[in-house]
């Protein structure tokens, strides 16, 4: 018999949230709207998890997912806090290569790497680019490039978020060659820093902060280059979807870049003009998280 899982919430309308409510809808036979009532409990929410009933914790067996470690701010009090999470993790969920290697420094126990699932009926090609760019003001002509994550820090809205890497997304964005000019397409809160840098060097933008998940769909069809800059990643979520809307993506070598995008469109700062996308290759590996067989290995996690 199929083991009932809860998975604890995060409630920061993030794409945890979503991943959360994917799960319970198309896995409500195995799963529990209430920790009481579940034989697992998955902290998919690991910040959160001083919020779950500690009792239950030492009775139930515990899955613990880990996105990414950024060690330049992993401190002795993040220690500690790990150090007290661990007491009662059985094992833990990591999804990429990246991040086990991190997590295995700060732990002997089991860790599964399981990159998430993405629903292939939200994420998909659109065709008409150009149709998009006029609903939404793009310039038709221009080479435009996507950026839809967080790169300034919440304690002053001014700071870089410098393991997103903005400012190496500002330094591409300056030296890039392209035959069109550039416009860069922006989404997502706390787009302060790179905004301001834009605008130091007069490249034009469009900043559309919070849309749902349908409009953002249509963005990245709107693109010529989605690319992540990050120094520190657990995912991102981007690529798997760049990857499933058959979106031209080059990124960094974080999170699950290796797994997903070909090995000629991770770049490092010192060749990144040579990044080349490949929209097939991605989409072609990406195909393994698509719902519903992208839920198959996470069964089977909670199941062992």
């Amino acid at each position: 018999m199929l083991k009932k899982v809860y998975l604890n919430k995060a409630n920061e309308n993030w794409i945890l949230d979503r991943l959360r409510a994917e799960w319970y809808l198309h896995n409500s036979k195995i799963s529990s709207r209430t920790i009481n009532t579940a034989e697992t409990i998955w902290i998919c929410s690991p910040w959160t998890w001083k919020k779950l009933n500690q009792k239950k914790l030492n009775q139930k067996k515990v899955i613990c997912s880990i996105y990414h470690i950024d060690e330049e701010k992993f401190d002795e009090t993040d220690l500690e806090e790990f150090a007290e999470r661990d007491k009662f993790v059985d094992f833990y969920h990591v999804i990429s290569n990246h991040t086990k290697n991190q997590l295995s420094r700060y732990t002997s126990k089991k860790i599964v790497n399981i990159p998430f699932w993405a629903d292939p009926k939200i994420w998909f090609d659109i065709e008409d680019m150009i149709s998009i760019r006029r609903d939404f003001n793009i310039p038709t002509n221009s080479y435009l490039i996507g950026s839809f994550q967080r790169d300034t820090e919440g304690h002053d809205l001014i700071s870089p978020k410098l393991s997103k890497g903005p400012d190496r997304f500002i330094e591409i964005i300056s030296k890039l060659e392209t035959n069109k000019p550039i416009h860069v397409l922006l989404s997502g809160k706390r787009r302060n820093f790179v905004i301001n840098e834009l605008e130091k060097i007069n490249v034009p933008y469009s900043y559309f902060e919070m849309v749902d998940i349908q409009t953002l769909n249509r963005l990245y069809n709107s693109l010529d280059l989605y690319v992540v800059t990050s120094r520190v990643e657990g995912g991102p979520q981007a690529i798997v979807e760049c990857a499933m809307s058959k979106t031209p993506i080059i990124s960094t070598d974080v999170g699950v870049a290796p797994e997903i995008l070909s090995p000629k469109s991770i770049f490092d700062m010192e060749n990144f003009q040579n990044a080349v996308p490949d929209v097939n290759f991605a989409y072609e590996k990406s195909k393994q998280f698509h719902i519903p067989t992208g839920f198959e290995k996470f069964k089977e996690m909670i199941n062992s």
